[in-house]
């Protein structure tokens, strides 16, 4: 599970932002929405709020490049634009098997190498006290190396600084950079990320051709989602041509030749009332983005996965948003995780659904860049579990409200270049 994300001089944010998914177990409400294990406690979901063009999906972005990275893929990163340094500097803390790791490293956009990592391990007492144990050191613009192997050791200046230590070296040649390796890309390996606005289907067609348990979870979520579907399935295409007229002339065959893409997804079908017709034909937007959502929910929970959503409220009801959001809270979710970009504030809901903690904001003024949670807002400036965060998001005291101005669109369409009136003339 991802306990924390850290980035500076990436994309948008150019100062340092620090996104974290750590429990205030000083608060004992919605105790379910915990993941607990050998004293670390890890929040289950996160959404981000904040307006369009703000940053949130830039915050997708650094955990997507931070995936890349640590999996060998392309890093997909960018310094800020309006820096001149060329070094993005990501960083996470993260929960594989039961321990806390630390992993920071920086990447030189201009030059597209790899000049300092860090990776240590956290461990806690039972009084919450916290020690890292570094495993490793490269930070060759200082000139400051720390390995237990001497011979790697002497290595790491001399080496190409163009990818992670390990996998410059052979990992299997020393113990310790192995291990770092197999926890790293486990960890790694488990992150999904999708966009609501531009969801493949080609993930729930996947699971949908194999008939076993998997599959019909995915297919019962399915019709869960959908009051009036009967069923989902995956058919062979003669039992789609079937059900031509049989007046219609049949397509020449080289009319059918088409992509195997497409084929696969006319052949995932909805039943309604014993009718199965292609999903991807008769569907609305939001049952077809459900239909793709539902592979990456199930196996989620199923193999305790961490999901990442952009736009997860995008053409889905706002109670099919809080359900979902309700599945990764339950106590039956026991180590899966989902985090999220949403616009939806009847999901703001600190009496029924989230810890303060869970609701995170991103801020965009003249200035700067801000992340931040609704748990850095205290009694005392009027936030409590009992308080209407949504009219508090409303009045803008949490900030990370946009401010329209669209009367001067308006007037400028209207040919009016005149002054805007104020408020009540």
């Amino acid at each position: 599970m991802l306990i924390e994300l850290r980035a500076k001089n990436c994309f948008s944010f150019s100062d340092q932002i620090i996104f974290s998914a750590k429990a205030d177990m000083r608060n004992k409400k919605f105790s379910s929405n915990v993941h607990t294990e050998n004293n670390f406690h890890i929040l289950k979901t996160l959404g981000i709020y904040g307006p369009n063009n703000a940053g949130k999906t830039c915050l997708v972005k650094c955990i997507r490049s931070a995936k890349n990275i640590l999996l060998n893929q392309k890093p997909c990163i960018m310094p800020n634009i309006f820096q001149e340094s060329r070094i993005c500097q990501l960083g996470i803390t993260f929960l594989e098997e039961g321990r806390e790791f630390v992993y920071d490293f920086w990447y030189d956009d201009k030059n597209g190498e790899y000049p300092y990592e860090k990776f240590a391990e956290i461990t806690k007492d039972q009084y919450g006290n916290e020690k890292e144990n570094i495993w490793l050191l490269k930070d060759i613009i200082n000139g400051n190396c720390q390995y237990s192997d001497e011979n790697l050791l002497k290595m790491m200046p001399l080496m190409s600084q163009s990818n992670l230590l390990f996998y410059l070296v052979d990992a299997s040649k020393f113990q310790q950079l192995a291990e770092m390796k197999r926890i790293v890309t486990k960890f790694a390996s488990k992150i999904d990320i999708v966009n609501m606005n531009n969801i493949p289907l080609k993930h729930t067609i996947k699971l949908m051709k194999n008939k076993n348990d998997l599959q019909r979870k995915v297919v019962e979520f399915i019709k869960n989602s959908d009051l009036y579907m009967d069923d989902f399935e995956y058919v062979d295409m003669d039992e789609i041509r079937v059900k031509m007229d049989a007046d219609e002339e049949k397509p020449e065959e080289k009319a059918l030749d088409i992509p195997e893409q497409i084929i696969d997804q006319i052949r995932l079908v909805s039943v309604y009332k014993g009718i199965a017709v292609p999903s991807i034909l008769f569907d609305s937007t939001g049952t077809k983005k459900i239909a793709a959502l539902a592979s990456y929910i199930i196996e989620g929970i199923e193999q305790g996965r961490i999901l990442v959503v952009d736009e997860l409220d995008s053409s889905i009801h706002f109670k099919l948003t809080r359900a979902i959001v309700a599945m990764f809270n339950n106590e039956l979710n026991t180590n899966a995780q989902m985090i999220f970009t949403v616009h939806d504030i009847n999901l703001m809901d600190c009496k029924k659904m989230f810890r303060k903690e869970q609701i995170w904001f991103v801020h965009k003024d003249e200035k700067g860049i801000y992340v931040y949670s609704l748990a850095e807002f205290t009694a005392q400036q009027g936030v409590r579990d009992t308080t209407d965060i949504v009219e508090k998001y409303r009045k803008g005291v949490l900030g990370a409200l946009p401010d329209p101005e669209l009367i001067r669109s308006l007037l400028s369409l209207k040919g009016n270049r005149g002054e805007v009136p104020a408020d009540g003339e």
